[in-house]
């Protein structure tokens, strides 16, 4: 399998988001994303209500900008210690169904095997380090595609988890515990630079790697990522 290795620094998310989305809908390679720095913003799935699970006071208040992507998974507050991790595959390029469940697992045997964090777990549906998350993932599935996005917190600010309110529905392993005690952080562990190299390094011993490639002029389409109206 061949893969396209695009890289960034400080680019937004939302424009990130616009990158995949279009990726995802108008080319037919493999992509691998990897991005941080972004300014600070809050991202929300698709189907999510801002009012559930969003400080709607406190985040206009410090205008904080709110993004709905186009993928399903839940809400985070992302900025420049937010390191970001996305695949863009094929069908035809895999040997497994095109489930939610495969995909995710796919994604996590591939992460594990290249950062090399002792503890580091796949838990319901999020990436932690023993009990704790340190990576939430979203993905959107087409009959013959899919995007798979991690959001890892290499950092945090404690009180950026002010913007966000305790989610209705959580995995069972949360077991009630607020954000600062439910979230742990990749710098405990790992360096910026060393995370992504290692992620580089194990693809381009496993697969056939373009890296940083020219990006494809998109037609237009219809765009589901959009900041909302509040």
């Amino acid at each position: 399998m061949k893969l396209n290795i695009l890289t960034f620094e400080n680019l937004p998310i939302f424009s990130q988001l616009e990158i995949e989305e279009a990726l995802l809908k108008t080319d037919d390679k493999n992509w691998v994303i990897l991005n941080s720095g972004s300014p600070k913003a809050i991202v929300m799935g698709i189907s999510t209500k801002p009012t559930d699970v969003i400080n709607l006071p406190l985040a206009l208040e410090k205008k904080v900008p709110i993004i709905q992507r186009f993928t399903g998974g839940g809400t985070v507050v992302v900025d420049e210690n937010t390191l970001f991790v996305t695949f863009i595959i094929q069908k035809n390029d895999i040997v497994f169904e095109l489930f939610p469940k495969n995909i995710l697992e796919w994604i996590f045997a591939t992460l594990k095997k290249s950062i090399n964090i002792k503890d580091f777990l796949l838990i319901d549906n999020d990436f932690t380090i023993a009990q704790k998350k340190v990576g939430g993932n979203a993905q959107y599935i087409k009959k013959d595609r899919f995007v798979h996005h991690t959001s890892f917190l290499w950092d945090y600010h404690e009180e950026s988890m002010e913007y966000l309110l305790h989610p209705p529905k959580e995995p069972s392993y949360r077991k009630g515990r607020s954000h600062l005690d439910f979230l742990t952080k990749l710098s405990f562990h790992i360096s910026k630079q060393n995370f992504f190299d290692a992620i580089i390094s194990f693809l381009q011993l496993n697969y056939l790697i373009d890296l940083n490639p020219k990006i494809p002029i998109f037609p237009p389409h219809k765009k589901h990522t959009c900041a909302p109206k509040l």
